[in-house]
């Protein structure tokens, strides 16, 4: 299920290029530049709860083993702690570190779909921002805006 899930994704999506984010031994680190063919190595199945739904998901999920033989090709960031937030998830506060490192712009939370931007303009590419354990798309969003029959 996971080719009809990224086909329909890949094929609508606003930016085709992917900073990835993973923690290792307390430290954080991104990949910068992944392609999406690179970064579907780690795509993995996954189901809301049925309270939600039960729709299906895809999620980025990769193992230690890979985020270890993914360490010659990333950036250090820093310690993991930059993450911790009150008011933002790991994913939104990965997505405005990689923003404000980035680019010269501050980071704001917003909502625009993947199809109209990627979460931020980088060299003058989009490029979507994700961390180990995010949700790539899903079943609902795909239904909703007509990208799965």
């Amino acid at each position: 299920m996971t080719n009809t899930l990224t086909t329909a994704y890949n094929k609508n999506s606003a930016a085709h290029v992917y900073y990835f984010g993973f923690i290792l031994a307390g430290l954080l680190y991104a990949v910068c530049g992944m392609s999406f063919d690179e970064l579907s190595a780690y795509f993995k199945n996954d189901r809301a709860s049925t309270a939600k739904g039960g729709f299906r998901k895809v999620r980025i999920k990769a193992t230690t083993a890979d985020l270890k033989a993914l360490l010659p090709k990333a950036l250090l960031l820093g310690s993991a702690d930059m993450l911790l937030d009150e008011k933002w998830n790991k994913g939104e506060m990965f997505e405005k570190v990689i923003t404000e490192k980035f680019t010269a712009e501050k980071w704001v939370k917003d909502s625009v779909p993947f199809f109209l931007a990627g979460d931020a303009v980088i060299d003058g590419v989009n490029v979507q921002i994700k961390l180990n354990g995010a949700e790539l798309t899903n079943e609902k969003i795909l239904t909703r805006y007509g990208f799965l029959g």
